[in-house]
C-alpha cells in the first residue's frame, strides 16, 4: 500500500488537500483545520523543495499538524490577566452608602474605584448600614454586591 502512495501521492496533492482544509475551515469556525490545512501546505512545498517519499511527508505532516494543535490550544487556554467579571472580583474593595441599607431591602453605595465598570451599585447587607458609613465588597452574586460596614 505504501509503494502505492510513495509512487502516486505527488507533492502538490498536499498543497491541494491543504487549500481543501483550509477552506472547509470556513465552514466550521474552529480554527483547528487552519493549523491542519497550514501543515498540510507547508509539507507540499517540504516535498516539493527536497523530494521525500510519502512516508517521510506524513511524518512532517504529523508533526506540523501535532504541533499547530497544541500551539492552538496553548493560545486559546492562556489563563486570564485579570479577575474581571469573576465572582471574586474586587472584594474588600471600599465605598460609601448614598442610601441607607434596611435588610431585606436594597441601598445603595459609591466605590472609590469602579467596580465591574461602574462606581454605583445597589447592594444588600446583613444588618443595616446607614447613609454615609463607609462599606466594603464582602460578595458579589451576579449584579447585587454583599457589604459589610468598615468598623
Amino acid at each position: 500500500m505504501l509503494e502505492i502512495l510513495n509512487e502516486n501521492v505527488l507533492w502538490w496533492y498536499w498543497i491541494l488537500f491543504g487549500l481543501a482544509l483550509l477552506g472547509a475551515e470556513l465552514f466550521s469556525g474552529t480554527f483547528l483545520m487552519m493549523g491542519l490545512g497550514a501543515a498540510a501546505v507547508l509539507t507540499g512545498i517540504a516535498a516539493a523543495v527536497l523530494n521525500t517519499d510519502f512516508t517521510t511527508e506524513l511524518a512532517i505532516w504529523s508533526l506540523l499538524s501535532i504541533g499547530a494543535v497544541i500551539g492552538w490550544y496553548r493560545y486559546i487556554f492562556q489563563p486570564t490577566l485579570t479577575d474581571s467579571g469573576q465572582s471574586d472580583y474586587r472584594l474588600d474593595t471600599e465605598g460609601t452608602v448614598t442610601e441607607a441599607i434596611t435588610p431585606p431591602d436594597r441601598g445603595r453605595v459609591v466605590f472609590d474605584i469602579p467596580v465591574l465598570g461602574n462606581r454605583e451599585w445597589p447592594v444588600t447587607a446583613a444588618v443595616s448600614i446607614n447613609k454615609g458609613e463607609r462599606v466594603k465588597i464582602i460578595e458579589i452574586n451576579g449584579q447585587l454586591i454583599e457589604v459589610e460596614s468598615i468598623k
